[in-house]
């Protein structure tokens, strides 16, 4: 489905941010929470609809439900840029996401029943009428989005409107509830126009909340070439006194490989890991990702990490140091879990 009978096709690449470390101050800007899902664009055309991802890659056919919201919208025609989640409670889970992309179209929509995803629009591209948008500025897009949404989307349904503030106090408190539903904040300038694709990014910023905690090194894998470090496995004791495996920190310098495999090659010694262990439990697991050597449970290791949901890190993390100062065991979930509780959803209205 390459093209519908809209001003935009379904390949239109959305717009992108740009990261920085600090969000900008100023009566220019726009705020709003960077949502921990997926990002698509929204197509209908009639009785057509299509959801595309970032990347490109078409979505309808793993949430049908929100297919089936966009087609009882009461308009034939309109574009929305959005983002697509799965609450769970009170927060969102980009697990429950992730178990979306399957194959099996009965598996899909079995989830869809258990754990409806949500739309969130903060962009509104093409209106009903088919008018394109994408040459206005934010400070004209985003009131015809709240028209758009106040005519058309049902309360309690499953899509929403994205809040957005011109407060920075109010945008640093969302950051500083980053980590749960939310990934962070962006910021966008009011008189800039929809800067689709990645190649101009001077109209959008998105700030993360970069977190640390002291974890265990319970293994290491080696690097694909050679014979030296690759990555560090990340380990934090439960609450019944396991160690779980939640994550990896790679990204070492060459030198610090170098010094750093004899030294842990001293510490292999079975079990590494007495909980949940590496590889286990992805169905995305390879041959290489289970093959990994346990330590004795004697290296503390400082990371800085952005997100920590279902059990782990999500993204890689990276080193900041090494703590002799520190016993294992006293790296403990608790220092990730509950860090970030509390309903983001209230934001949505729900």
């Amino acid at each position: 489905m390459e093209r519908l009978n809209l001003p935009l096709p379904v390949s239109y690449p959305p717009m992108e941010a740009q990261l920085v470390e600090r969000i900008p101050a100023g009566g220019e800007w726009q705020y709003e929470p960077k949502w921990d899902g997926f990002r698509c664009l929204a197509f209908r055309d009639g009785g057509e609809i299509a959801l595309q991802s970032k990347s490109g890659r078409p979505l309808a056919r793993y949430f049908p439900e929100i297919v089936a919201a966009l087609k009882a919208v009461r308009a034939s025609w309109f574009v929305l840029d959005s983002e697509i989640v799965v609450p769970v409670g009170k927060e969102f889970s980009f697990d429950h996401l992730l178990q979306r992309i399957h194959p099996a179209e009965s598996r899909i929509r079995k989830l869809a029943r258990e754990s409806p995803a949500l739309l969130i629009a903060f962009d509104l591209l093409v209106d009903e009428k088919g008018r394109s948008f994408v040459r206005e500025t934010l400070r004209r897009r985003r009131p015809r989005l709240e028209s758009f949404a106040r005519r058309h989307f049902r309360p309690g349904g499953l899509i929403l409107l994205s809040p957005a503030t011109t407060d920075v106090k109010v945008a640093k408190k969302w950051l500083s509830s980053a980590g749960g539903a939310l990934d962070g904040v962006v910021a966008k300038r009011l008189d800039s126009d929809y800067e689709s694709g990645s190649g101009k990014r001077t109209g959008m910023q998105k700030i993360k909340l970069l977190r640390t905690a002291d974890c265990v090194v319970g293994g290491f894998r080696y690097a694909e070439r050679g014979s030296v470090v690759g990555s560090l496995l990340l380990g934090l004791y439960n609450e019944q006194g396991l160690l779980d495996h939640v994550g990896f920190c790679s990204g070492l310098s060459t030198a610090l490989r170098e010094e750093l495999t004899p030294e842990l090659e001293r510490l292999i010694e079975p079990p590494g890991f007495t909980g949940i262990t590496p590889g286990g439990v992805s169905r995305w697991s390879t041959k290489r990702s289970e093959e990994w050597q346990p330590l004795a449970p004697r290296l503390v290791a400082e990371i800085q990490y952005d997100h920590f949901t279902g059990g782990r890190f999500r993204h890689g993390t990276r080193l900041l140091r090494f703590r002799t100062d520190k016993a294992p065991r006293q790296c403990t979930e608790d220092q990730v879990e509950g860090s970030h509780r509390g309903s983001l959803l209230r934001l949505l209205g729900t």
